[in-house]
């Protein structure tokens, strides 16, 4: 995924790009943007090096920056990247309106646009950001958004307010439900795998097991009202399902040690990408034809 442009009510947010470099250098020369930067950005110089920065970024795919443009006009920029302040890489949120266009809501429609990408369209369970302790404006636009404050520290040479918004609950999985001919094999299959992906046992019944990850929960049962004891993927229904797997080599070792497990690898000539160059994914099934695939969130080694 490249970094898609994001339209909103009035803005329309693009990929900055070296034609923007004048653009951008007039926004952060703004000196009201230099109050809540370690940097002077009113100096031309220091701010055509910020811009730099954000022109040689390279990271995620779906990340990076954008020029926020109204009527074709750039009055801001905004971001969304691993952060360099605060641990593992997290995903941080920026946004900022030259001052001639504050008070309109710009800053919250843009950010809002931006928050919307990263935790719908990329998936990502968090967004952080990081507003300077004196920036109400900014930190009223967090609230706005649903951010929450989880606390403060010392980023970006000052204090900071560190603010996170979490992936909404609405419209996620609740449960999925496999009716399974064999009940002890499921739990043999099923049960190993997603222990080892960090699901815990939930309920249990004569029938059926479940097992939970955070919001849900995932059945298998040997119901009485099946209609059929043998499971088909390629009919109309479930195909198969799809689980995140941190890395690579997590991906590469359940593939190996599932073999022991009641599961058997699918498109092994192909492995690991027979989803494709920029999907690093396992697609195993087990003996009742029940496929999963295991899709490293990782993504694909970097091509040399």
């Amino acid at each position: 995924m490249t970094l898609p442009t994001l339209t909103t009510a009035r803005l329309t947010l693009r990929r900055l790009v070296e034609a923007d470099r004048e653009a951008a250098v007039k926004v952060f020369s703004d000196p009201e943007m230099s109050r809540f930067f370690a940097a002077d950005f009113s100096d031309p110089a220091a701010a055509s090096a910020m811009v730099d920065r954000r022109l040689a970024y390279r990271g995620p795919a779906g990340q990076g920056h954008w020029v926020i443009a109204r009527d074709g006009e750039v009055i801001g920029v905004a971001h969304l990247r691993p952060s360099s302040e605060l641990p593992g890489g997290v995903a941080e949120l920026g946004y900022y309106i030259a001052s001639a266009h504050a008070g309109q809501g710009l800053a919250t429609e843009a950010a809002r646009a931006v928050l919307d990408h990263g935790l719908d369209a990329l998936g990502l369970p968090a967004v952080w950001a990081l507003v300077h302790e004196s920036n109400a404006a900014s930190r009223k636009v967090a609230a706005r958004l649903g951010f929450l404050d989880v606390g403060s520290g010392i980023h970006y040479g000052d204090l900071h307010r560190v603010l996170v918004a979490l992936a909404p609950v609405a419209g996620r999985p609740h449960h999925i439900e496999l009716w399974v001919p064999d009940l002890a094999e499921a739990e043999r299959s099923w049960g190993w795998l997603l222990t080892e992906l960090g699901w815990r046992e939930f309920q249990r019944w004569p029938a059926g097991i479940s097992w939970r990850r955070g919001g849900t929960y995932l059945v298998v049962e040997a119901s009485p009202a099946m209609s059929a004891q043998n499971h088909e993927r390629t009919r109309p229904g479930l195909n198969h399902l799809a689980l995140h797997v941190a890395t690579r080599a997590e991906v590469d070792d359940l593939a190996e040690r599932a073999r022991d497990k009641g599961w058997r690898p699918m498109f092994a000539d192909r492995y690991p990408y027979a989803g494709g160059e920029a999907h690093y994914a396992a697609y195993l099934e087990n003996e009742a034809g029940f496929e999963v695939e295991l899709v490293a969130l990782e993504g694909p080694p970097a091509k040399s």
